[in-house]
């Protein structure tokens, strides 16, 4: 798993799973207290998370909620917006442009 980027945005990309979460966190928890506005997450190169990693994502917006900034995510790949979808977390999560349902691969 890597992240790169600065308060603003961030590209993350390889698997964000429990082996990852601590250093995703740390660095998550600092771009948000770092910033201002919006915190933009890139995940087009994410290759696949777990519960952990979503669990990090979820900490990481309910941290910029209470710091007045607003977590976003950008180009999800199709596999984990079945994930939010299924979990119903596409309704919290801010994500850019939306979640195309139909456009959705099938289980």
């Amino acid at each position: 798993m890597y992240i790169r980027g600065d308060h603003a945005e961030l590209v993350v990309g390889g698997r964000l799973d429990v082996r990852s979460a601590a250093d995703a966190r740390t660095v998550l928890h600092s771009a948000v207290d770092d910033g201002a506005g919006d915190l933009v997450l890139d995940l087009a190169a994410l290759d696949s998370w777990d519960a952990t990693g979503l669990g990090v994502i979820m900490g990481a917006h309910r941290r910029a909620g209470r710091c007045g900034r607003r977590l976003v995510l950008r180009s999800v790949p199709p596999q984990m917006q079945r994930l939010l979808v299924a979990t119903r977390l596409h309704r919290i999560l801010a994500i850019e442009g939306g979640i195309g349902l139909d456009s959705l691969p099938r289980a």
